[in-house]
């Protein structure tokens, strides 16, 4: 491979529109930079991105599925052996779910080594009447309010290369030198089954995997495989001066690579037809990402399909969806149709992240859990009713125990955000979330949120079978749950089913000393949520609309059915027995 950048092929996008890009005050300062960069090694080679456009094929024909995950933005303080690995484990593990109980190839890619730069919704910030340059990323100016740090300094292009090699250097080194081994699959848990409802449920798969690994040593049969894992790297190609910088000609076919990086991908805020980014995009051969908020129409979605993946490659092209949970059903089966009609094979992916975030009171951004949950479900009830791949996900995770998005089988509250609170940008999915995320998705089709029973008065009841629980309450009523939903897996949510107003109560047993009641609450939001504290379980969920009339119910006899169960304070109890 050359060293050298093809000016005439690889900075056509110099003459057009770039967005988000830095507003940098010493040019030939930038230019010096630039030069250095474009002499420097390259970080990837065309070959292993050749090897992962031949992965996403079969990712986008449905014979395997995507695992993309890692940091919202990279620090330059956080490349350290023990923050990668902890990021590494926590892909390996959900890997491992998503290999073994859904029975499928996953593709595994990082954001990481090289995700140091975020596109920014306002280009200034201010706090106490003070306005400086918004944070852009470690790649582009500090963290620090002050006027100081957050100068954009080119010099910090060349530290994000250097960060990026050697957290390279580090992947290679665990994923080549024994600690991806799947052997080391309880390894990966040892500090955190103990204190985890989801690391106890990973530490059940891990020993049926060492039974299967067992079996097949004692048969002589030990694949290589197993010793290693293929990791792929990948980050948004936002700064275009230092992406420009390090693409390269192949030596092997002449065509340029972004040795940055295996996989780049333009986001929603710089995917404009029009300017530079898709322009780039266009001259390299690595496997390209497209995010697709909920404004995309599906003309652009094909205009995108015609101007990076005019060859109708598979594996070249990915679109990744981030509708928000609210919009994925209406919005996404539209782009699917229209896409799968025009004959082009690209991997549909969903981003749960960026579409579900908001401001907690306490002024931190942050994400519910069960929205995340909920975008998932949709996108993968979308390509099932259309009969088409949902090719993979794309998270913002870490592997630390931070407090950034609420919910989950370790439930986190809003009160509890400022506890670790440490991302430099957008909320994560700490490793216990990422775990139960990983669960979910490797559960078979059609198991998603199974019916529990209606309740008295024509309530609706559903509850998803496995944690964290959701009780969807459809209409007023009440039901009487025959097994106890055991309160150490969290929280129970319950909806108002689009009324503006209803109360609930929700009662639980104590170790079985007698029922309590656990609290009464109105709901004017279209959701809430109730904690059970641990060694609680909770034995009926009612719920009233304020003022609404009794509905008539006739005797048992007159509507032919058996009599009800014996009742208690005068009240007919329905019984509903939740799914095993």
């Amino acid at each position: 491979m050359n060293a050298k950048t093809s000016p005439s092929a690889g900075n056509t996008w110099r003459d057009l529109p770039a967005a988000q890009q830095p507003e940098y005050p010493d040019t030939e300062a930038l230019r010096a930079v630039i030069a250095d960069l474009e002499s420097y090694p390259p970080l990837v080679f065309a070959g292993e991105c050749d090897q992962l456009r031949a992965r996403m094929a079969a990712v986008a024909k449905g014979e395997a599925f995507l695992l993309q995950g890692g940091d919202c933005a990279e620090s330059f303080d956080a490349v350290s052996a023990d923050h990668i690995r902890a990021k590494l484990k926590t892909l390996l593990q959900m890997g491992a779910v998503l290999t073994y109980a859904a029975s499928v190839p996953v593709v595994k890619v990082g954001r990481i080594a090289g995700q140091y730069s975020k596109p920014r919704s306002k280009s200034t910030e201010t706090r106490d009447g003070v306005t400086l340059p918004t944070y852009r990323g470690d790649s582009v100016n500090g963290f620090d309010f002050t006027e100081a740090a957050r100068v954009p300094d080119p010099e910090r292009l060349k530290r994000m290369y250097n960060a990026s090699a050697s957290t390279l250097n580090l992947v290679r080194a665990f994923t080549t030198g024994g600690y991806a081994d799947l052997r080391q699959v309880h390894a990966w848990n040892q500090d955190f089954v103990k204190s985890s409802p989801s690391g106890q449920r990973y530490e059940q798969l891990a020993r049926e995997i060492d039974q299967a690994l067992n079996f097949m040593q004692a048969c002589g049969v030990e694949p290589e495989e197993f010793k290693t894992v293929e990791f792929f790297s990948s980050h948004e190609a936002l700064l275009l001066d230092y992406e420009s910088a390090l693409t390269r000609v192949d030596s092997r076919t002449g065509q340029l690579y972004d040795v940055s990086a295996h996989m780049v991908w333009i986001g929603e805020r710089t995917r404009q037809m029009d300017h530079a980014h898709i322009e780039f995009a266009s001259k390299i051969r690595n496997p390209i990402g497209v995010k697709l908020g909920p404004s995309t129409t599906a003309e652009e979605a094909l205009q995108y399909i015609d101007r990076l993946d005019p060859e109708r490659e598979p594996g070249r092209l990915t679109f990744i969806v981030r509708m928000g949970a609210d919009k994925i059903r209406d919005k996404l089966p539209e782009l699917v149709e229209k896409v799968t009609a025009s004959g082009a094979t690209v991997a549909w992916v969903t981003d749960p992240m960026h579409g579900n975030t908001f401001e907690a009171a306490s002024g931190h951004k942050t994400r519910r859990f069960d929205d995340v949950l909920d975008e998932v479900k949709g996108f993968f009830e979308v390509h099932k009713e259309l009969g088409t791949h949902p090719g993979g996900i794309h998270v913002e995770l870490t592997g630390d125990d931070v407090t950034e998005c609420v919910g989950g089988g370790d439930e986190i509250f809003v009160d509890d955000l400022h506890q670790r609170y440490e991302t430099a940008c957008d909320p994560r999915l700490n490793r216990s979330q990422s775990l139960d995320l990983a669960f979910l998705v490797a559960r078979p089709p059609g198991r998603h949120g199974s019916p529990a029973g209606t309740a008295r008065g024509g309530a609706r009841i559903t509850r998803n079978p496995d944690p964290p629980h959701f009780c969807a309450l459809r209409a007023p009523g009440k039901v009487r749950f025959a097994s106890p939903i055991r309160g150490r897996y969290g929280t129970t949510h319950a909806t108002s089913g689009g009324e503006p107003r209803v109360r609930l109560q929700l009662l639980r047993s104590d170790r079985g000393t007698g029922e309590e009641s656990c609290g009464r609450r109105s709901l004017h939001a279209p959701a809430d949520r109730f904690r059970l504290q641990g060694g609680h379980r909770l034995r009926r969920l009612r719920a009233t609309h304020p003022g609404a009339a009794r509905p008539r119910r006739l005797p048992p006899q007159a509507a032919g059915r058996p009599g009800p169960a014996a009742p208690r304070d005068g009240v007919p109890r329905s019984r509903v027995t939740p799914p095993v």
